[in-house]
This record gives structure tokens, C-alpha cells and sequence, in this order.
């Protein structure tokens, strides 16, 4: 790889290899051009037109907008404990996941309030993981390279890009493909967080044509790519994309190198020192801290570019998705051009409007766009549903920056499109609308449509990632006594608000295509269900058959088989990898577990079983199996309650009401001496019979019992009941319903994880010492929690170091509360616990918010070198799923986190 020579690409360079009609040249427009006291000392540049040589200059106005002024920012307090502390940011904008990564959108109103020009405070960022530290002294010297299969790979380093390069100044729009994507997240969770409709922006970019570095390099024969790299490095590889190197070479398209944004050194949140800006394409290809420029015969391999920025058919479900890798790899699915989009900005939400000021019409106005270089040609305005529509008015502030005079220099950059017939720029629209019309209206609504004809559609089109939203933006009027009031379908994160939201909770459905609102006259409508995919859990090739004396030889520990519906299941190879831990299956082991397993397992767990099928056991020899007695009470002075091999059963004596939703069930073992049996850290299963149908209801819980208690069980239970738009839990509700008296079947214990004291545990046979716990639970999560907690600090010689950070809804949802406050305060200093509710009182001292990665950033940070900590999770799916991910995300590894 040669190192670059000062020789500029000639410019019909382009033309040669691909045909194009070159973009027009003029005097070479590089370092000389620029601010040079500002770049040659490393400073930022400030987007001072007296520095540059347009039209203002020279005292007569430029018949373009000139960016507003940036504010001056400094590094916000959340961001000191994460790998961002170098970055200065703006407090208007809404974080979208959580402290870290960095991926925020500005209020919508503060967005459209800016204009046609977006300032780096206000611009949406998209960051994946940490932003790249580069000191101002290295900017200049910043390298990357064009390679691959070119003729003359280049390496090279921003001061030569300015020095020898002709630099360009174009206004260019940004969009991240998970645009309004929280609107596809309320009908259903996608893989993506939830972007507003303000993942957009735009801005003055100053660089290099990648056309002239391309011609520069030579693309060789077959060459059909370019793919880009940055030096955000992540949890799979350096952030990387692609797209086509007739695109790349076309100056019509307009992509480049940029070094500066609206005049200035690009801000760290959008590429310090140097990116790809590609106009009219999804802001995901257009990679910052640009490394590698590299020329190939086929899209990129990177795992960003398979796993990220594609609409998959609509058919495909976010737990499909993850065990279909040649559908991630077709190309058919990834996003280049943006669609047709637009929203409306104001009326606000929950804008009001008096109707006691008489006032005659109201400016409805938003913005629209389309991708590829398509102009917006109409938006247009419904009040009715769809039935009619106003044509609304459209400016195009792009079209502006077309006048500019021949040679016009902005921020060192040559300004000149005016030979250019591609639109990469938002536009805005607006219309006057008589308050009457609105006042009888039960909504708003508007569509775009390009010069292509590309048209909004009514309805969504939901995929796995939850990308290119763009149907019809509608705003619901509500009529309240004399003012009327504006609602947005969403808020972008987690915020609350929004019609969608509001339909959802009140039982609509999102999809009935009239925006889940039931239209006058409606009658209640049947959905059919779909048929239940029948699950084979038999590998058909396997023909062997078991008997009664073989089942018996494999009741142990050593190579341990169970039977499910007449089929023999070794479970030898998955006693390590069980979530029970290797103690569910031998509990099973030498039995029929038909009931147990139907029960309790999912139909992934199910699907597994063919690699495990072994055989099927004789008619006869399962009914001998099934004479044996289902639960065992004791006649005789049996010391430990639970039994692995056999369900045990004890009487429900007492139901205490501790919180609204939450209480505890007292069960009376045989006789007052015997001890329950469970070792710390793990827990037991209950069985109860449907009063109907009589079937099993099967589930695992922790008592808050200590194992060695003897004569009553005692178990903590969050009744989730039925709701109008939800069915409860059968089991909580179940138990519920019992009377005093009745029998409860009992069996254990089971799971992978046992507390041995003084720093030591077990985890599926394996001892390990740990220095300390971060104890991560929700709701009544809590149980498991508080049994290892409770066995920690009840040792004062215990050195083991205990957080526990404990997220629901209200005050009255924290359970144990005063059993926890009394740990911290006779604990020496060895335990902190912290709860966090979501929908707090205005009373309440302690956090608020969901348990996020700014939380966990916070308390807990990433692992240490050591690895001498453990992290324990139980909550509900969602929350541990969520806890998983961010752990992950912050490099603790899978054998760190423990989930009960």
C-alpha cells in the first residue's frame, strides 16, 4: 500500500470507468481554503462565514441558510462513569437507551423549531457502543485507507485528504432507518429500541467526493462494493457497511468524506475526526471514525451489515430470527434508500388549543422526505379518516443553497449544486386549517408522496427490526370543554403518552386497520386462531425399545434417563447446560416426568428433545411406573420434608396479605421436627390440581423459609389476576382460591446454584468463591434474592459483599422491605440495597425509572479483572432478558451472570 502523493484525480477519472458525467470542476479548493490558523493549531473550527469566501463576505446576504449557533456544552454528569466522559453533549436530548450507548433524538418541537439546518446539539445520534477518543492534536494525523481491489491502495491521513483533494460543502439530511419505530414497537416488541419521530437531521457537510478517491485508487475489474469500516470497536468486530461501487462512483449521489459539520470539526457523536456521509440512504451507512475504505466483489461480511439495518418479511418473529442466518445474509432485505416519510410536528403533543379565542385557522406543519435523491412532490392532509385530502404547501430550503453564485467557497468547502437534479434535504410543509374544520374532526393525518410516486401507505408493514416506519402520521383530537387537545400516536424511549399507548391499554387492537378504535356500528369480532404446530419430540430413526429393569439401572446420577409420553430421554449431555440445574433432571431420572415436563416446559425445550430420545419404553412397564404412589405422605417420623423422586404433600394452614397483589402461604409439614429440607439458593416445585379440569398446574418457587426450618413452609406468592384485557396466572390464582386445609404437592430441590457460606458456592456441581453479589430482581424476584441475602448477613464472619438492586411499579409492590432494611442496618456495612419504582408517588424518596443501563453503569459498572463477583437475576422475562443484554453490553461474561 503506497503512502498518498500530492496528485489530484483527474476529473474525468469518473467518466473513464463507469461512464458518468463528471461532476464540474473548479480550482482546487483545499488546506488553503480553509481556516488554516484554526486547523494548522488543532482547534475546532467555529462556522464563522467571515472565514470563508461566499457571498456575505462580501456584505451581501447568501441566499442560503447559515447554521444557528451551537450552545456551549460541557461533559453531563451521567456520562462520567461510562467510556463517554471525554464527550460533550446537550441536556435537551432524549436518551433512548438508557446512559450508555449514546443514542438520543431531540423534542420534536425543539427539532422543527431549529429549521432547515440541525446544530450538533440537537442532531439525533446513533452510537453502538463507546465513541472513539481522539485528542484535537490528532486529528490531523488521523490515517485511514482506501484498499482491497483497487489498482493503488491508499493510505493515508486527513491532512492529506485537505491538502490534496477538492473539498465540497453540501447540505445533506440524515435519517436513522429506526425512525418512528416506537409506533412498531406498541403493536409489537421488535428487536430495536424506540426512536420518536425526530431521527432526523440536517447539516452543512464539508469533505471529499468519494468518487476522487476512488478514481484514485482505480477500482479493478469485478469490483462491485465499497465497504466501509470504523474504529468503534464492539462486541462483534468493528462497526462496518456497504453498498454498491456504481453509487459510490456517481457524483449525482453526492457521497463523501467528511470532516466537518456545519463548519465545524466534526463533534465525537458524529465521527471525530472523519466519516462516510451518504446522502438519501439510511444514516446506518454512513460509518463515522472512518478507518477503511475497501473495494470488493461482494457485499460486506461484517456483522453490522448482515445483522442490522434490513426489513425482513413480515412473517418473521423476533425468536425465529435468531435461527435463520442466510435469511439475515440476503440482500433482497437490506436498506439502502430511504422510504417516504414525513410527520407533524405541530400541533404538538398534547398541544392545546383554546376554542374561547375565536381564533379562525391554525398552521398545521411538519416535515417530509424521501430517499435515493427523490423530491417530495406533495403532501397531503386528511381530516376524515382518508375519505378526502388538502394538498398542503411545501418549501424546499435545499433549493436555496442551488443559488448559490459560481465558486461560492462555505466553511473551505466548494458550494455548488446547482447541476445537480437530486433532492438529499428535508423539506416543510404546512396549511392553514379552519379551527371548525378541526374542531370537527376526531383526527389528523398526512401522507407524502414522492416524484417517483412512492406514496406513504395506511397501514404499517411490522418487521423484526422494527425499521422503515412510515405509514400515514396521525394525530387524535380530543374535544375538552373549550380548548382542543393534540395527541402523537407515541413518545419516543420510554416515555409515556400517546393514542397508541392509550388504545393499547384499553384492550384496542392496534391493527383492526381503524388505528385499533372501534368504528360506530362495529360488532364484536371473532379472531380465528391459529392451529397449534404439533411439536415432535421423537427422533424417528431411533426404533429401540427399553424395559422396566433398564429404566431402573438409570435412576441415578450416572447417565440418567426419564420418560415423557412413552419415550425413554437420556439426559447425560444436558445436565450441565439445564436451567434447572443437573438436580431437575435427576430428580426425573428412572421415572415417568410426563406431567412435570408437559407443564413446565416451552415449546423450544420441546423441539430439543429428538436429540435426546433414546427408546420407547413397553405399555406394560409404564403401568407399573405409574402405580407407584404420585405423592408421598409420611407415616413415620420422616426428618426432611422435600424428596427429589417424589412429590410430598403438606396442608395450607395460614394466608397472610402483605401487599395488594402479594401474600404468604403457610403449609404444615408432617410433624413440628422436620426440617424443609432446601439447600440456600435453590428452590422447590408446587403442584396443584385445576378444581375444573383436574389437570396439573406445575410451577417453581423459593419459600422464604430457611432450609433448615422445621415444621411449617412458608412462601411468598404474587397473585396475578384476570384482568378485562388479560388472563392472570393459573397457578397464583390457583392457589389463591384454596381453602385452609387443602394439600399441596411439593418436590425438590431443584437448581443449578447453592450458597455454601463464607464467599463459596456451588454453581451445577462446581465450587467458586466470589468476593461479592449484584442481586438484580423485580416484583417478588425478590424470594431467591433474599434467601441468598438472608444467608450472607445472618454469618457475621461472612466477608461477602452484597448489592441488591430491586425495580417495581409502586412503594406498596416492594416486598420484604422491612426484612431487607434491618440486613443493611445490622449487615456492618457488607449490604446496600436500592429500589427503583417506575410510577412513584410524589413522596417517594428513593430512585425512579426502570432498572437501565444507566442504573447498572451506575452502581455496578463492568466486571472486575478478578472476576471475583456474581450476578444474580430473577424477575420476570422481560426484565431478565433486558438485564442480560445489558450486561453483556457492558462485558460481563455469560458465567458471571446467574439467573435463578
Amino acid at each position: 500500500m503506497e503512502v498518498l502523493s500530492p496528485l489530484m484525480p483527474p476529473a474525468n477519472g469518473r467518466s473513464a470507468l463507469f461512464g458518468f458525467s463528471p461532476r464540474p470542476t473548479s480550482p482546487r479548493v483545499g488546506l488553503r481554503s480553509l481556516n488554516n490558523r484554526d486547523m494548522e493549531d488543532n482547534t475546532t473550527a467555529v462556522p464563522d462565514v467571515n472565514n470563508t469566501r461566499t457571498t456575505e463576505s462580501s456584505g451581501v446576504p447568501p441566499p442560503y441558510t447559515i447554521p444557528p449557533k451551537p450552545r456551549a456544552n460541557k461533559v453531563l454528569p451521567e456520562d462520567l462513569k461510562t467510556p463517554d466522559k471525554h464527550v460533550e453533549r446537550d441536556p435537551r436530548l432524549i436518551r433512548l437507551t438508557g446512559v450508555h450507548p449514546f443514542n438520543v433524538e431531540a423534542p420534536l418541537s425543539a427539532l422543527y423549531d431549529e429549521g432547515f439546518l440541525t446544530t450538533k446539539d440537537l442532531h439525533y445520534v446513533r452510537n453502538h457502543g463507546p465513541v472513539p477518543l481522539v485528542e484535537d492534536s490528532e486529528v490531523l494525523g488521523w490515517e485511514f485507507s482506501v484498499e482491497g481491489m483497487v489498482e493503488r491502495p491508499v493510505k493515508m491521513t486527513l491532512r492529506d485528504l485537505l491538502k490534496n483533494y477538492e473539498q465540497l460543502t453540501y447540505p445533506i439530511t440524515l435519517v436513522c432507518a429506526g425512525n418512528r419505530r416506537k409506533e412498531q414497537n406498541m403493536v409489537r416488541k421488535s428487536k430495536g429500541f424506540s426512536w420518536g419521530a425526530a431521527g432526523v437531521s440536517t447539516a452543512l457537510w464539508t469533505g471529499v467526493a468519494l468518487s476522487d478517491l476512488l478514481a484514485r485508487a482505480g477500482p479493478k475489474r469485478g469490483a462491485r462494493y465499497v465497504c466501509f469500516e470504523g474504529a468503534d470497536k464492539l462486541p462483534n468486530g468493528y462497526y462496518g457497511t456497504s453498498i454498491k461501487l456504481t453509487w459510490a462512483m456517481d457524483p449525482e449521489r453526492g457521497i463523501m468524506v467528511a470532516h466537518k459539520m456545519n463548519g465545524e470539526t466534526l463533534h465525537p457523536d458524529h465521527g471525530k475526526p472523519l466519516r462516510i456521509v451518504i446522502p438519501g440512504q439510511i444514516g446506518g451507512r454512513s460509518v463515522k471514525w472512518l478507518k477503511r475504505i475497501i473495494v470488493t466483489s461482494a457485499p460486506s461480511d461484517n456483522w453490522y451489515h448482515i445483522y442490522d439495518n434490513r426489513v425482513l418479511p413480515t412473517t418473521v418473529s423476533p425468536e425465529e430470527s435468531a435461527n435463520l442466518p442466510e435469511t439475515w445474509k440476503d440482500e433482497r432485505y437490506a436498506i439502502y434508500d430511504l422510504n417516504t416519510n414525513s410527520a407533524i410536528c405541530y400541533p404538538a403533543h398534547d398541544e392545546t388549543l383554546s376554542l374561547a379565542e375565536n381564533t379562525e385557522s391554525y398552521k398545521l406543519k411538519g416535515y417530509a422526505y424521501s430517499g435515493g435523491g427523490r423530491r417530495v412532490g406533495r403532501l397531503e392532509v386528511t381530516l376524515d379518516q382518508g375519505k378526502t385530502w388538502t394538498l398542503a404547501n411545501i418549501t424546499y430550503p435545499e433549493d436555496d443553497y442551488r443559488l448559490a453564485p459560481q465558486d461560492d467557497v462555505l466553511y473551505g468547502g466548494k458550494l455548488d449544486i446547482s447541476w445537480r437534479e437530486s433532492s438529499f434535504c428535508w423539506c416543510f410543509w404546512s396549511l392553514d386549517m379552519p379551527v371548525s374544520r378541526l374542531q370537527g374532526a376526531k383526527d389528523v393525518m398526512i401522507r407524502a408522496m414522492d416524484d417517483s410516486m412512492n406514496v406513504q401507505p395506511r397501514e404499517m408493514y411490522w418487521s423484526v427490526l422494527g425499521m422503515m416506519n412510515n405509514p400515514w402520521y396521525r394525530v387524535v383530537i380530543h374535544k375538552e370543554a373549550d380548548t382542543l387537545r393534540f395527541e402523537h400516536p407515541t413518545q419516543p424511549a420510554n416515555i409515556a403518552g400517546g393514542w397508541m399507548e392509550r388504545v393499547k391499554n384499553e384492550g384496542g387492537n392496534l391493527m383492526n386497520g381503524f388505528w385499533g378504535e372501534k368504528v360506530l356500528g362495529e360488532e364484536a369480532t371473532v379472531v380465528e386462531q391459529e392451529p397449534v404446530k404439533e411439536i415432535s419430540m421423537v427422533n424417528d430413526s431411533v426404533k429401540r425399545a427399553i424395559t422396566i429393569d433398564e429404566i431402573r439401572q438409570h435412576s441415578g446420577e450416572n447417565e440418567p434417563w426419564f420418560i415423557v409420553n412413552g419415550q425413554v430421554y437420556d439426559g447425560t449431555a444436558f445436565l450441565e447446560g439445564h436451567p434447572g440445574g443437573a438436580a431437575s433432571i435427576f430428580g426425573a431420572a428412572g421415572q415417568d416426568a410426563t406431567e412435570e415436563f408437559m407443564t413446565i416446559h416451552s415449546e423450544n425445550a420441546k423441539a430439543m428433545m429428538p436429540d435426546y430420545h433414546i427408546g420407547a419404553i413397553d405399555p406394560t412397564a409404564l403401568a407399573q411406573l405409574g402405580a407407584e404412589p404420585e405423592s408421598i405422605t409420611s407415616s413415620s417420623p420422616r426428618p426432611i420434608f422435600l424428596q427429589t423422586k417424589a412429590w410430598s404433600s403438606a396442608m395450607l394452614v395460614a394466608k397472610e396479605k402483605i401487599s395488594p397483589d402479594s401474600k404468604i402461604f403457610d403449609f404444615a409439614l408432617d410433624h413440628p421436627a422436620q426440617t424443609i429440607g432446601l439447600p440456600v439458593g435453590q428452590h422447590l416445585m408446587m403442584r396443584v390440581r385445576d378444581g375444573v379440569t383436574g389437570e396439573a398446574i406445575i410451577r417453581a418457587y423459593t419459600p422464604i423459609s430457611e432450609g433448615s426450618d422445621a415444621g411449617i413452609l412458608r412462601i411468598l406468592i404474587k397473585i396475578y389476576y384476570d384482568t378485562p384485557q388479560n388472563k392472570g396466572g393459573r397457578m397464583t390464582q390457583a392457589l389463591d382460591g384454596l381453602p385452609l386445609g387443602r394439600a399441596v404437592d411439593f418436590k425438590g430441590p431443584v437448581g443449578k446454584f447453592e450458597y455454601l457460606g463464607k464467599s463459596l458456592c456451588r454453581i451445577n456441581g462446581k465450587e467458586r468463591k466470589v468476593k461479592r453479589f449484584v442481586m438484580v430482581c423485580a416484583g417478588s424476584g425478590i424470594t431467591p434474592i433474599y434467601q441468598v441475602l438472608r444467608a450472607v448477613m445472618k454469618n457475621s464472619e461472612d466477608p461477602t459483599q452484597c448489592l441488591v438492586l430491586d425495580g417495581n411499579r409502586v412503594e406498596e409492590d416492594i416486598l420484604l422491605k422491612g426484612e431487607l432494611d434491618a440486613m443493611v442496618e445490622g449487615g456492618g456495612g457488607r449490604c446496600k440495597v436500592l429500589h427503583t419504582l417506575t410510577r412513584p408517588l410524589a413522596s417517594w424518596q428513593g430512585l425512579k425509572g426502570r432498572m437501565d443501563r444507566a442504573l447498572f453503569d451506575r452502581e455496578v459498572g463492568g466486571p472486575p479483572e478478578e472476576r471475583d463477583t456474581m450476578v444474580l437475576v430473577c424477575g420476570p422475562g422481560t426484565m431478565e432478558s433486558s438485564v442480560k443484554r445489558i450486561f453483556a453490553d457492558m462485558g460481563w461474561e455469560d458465567e458471571d451472570i446467574l439467573f435463578f
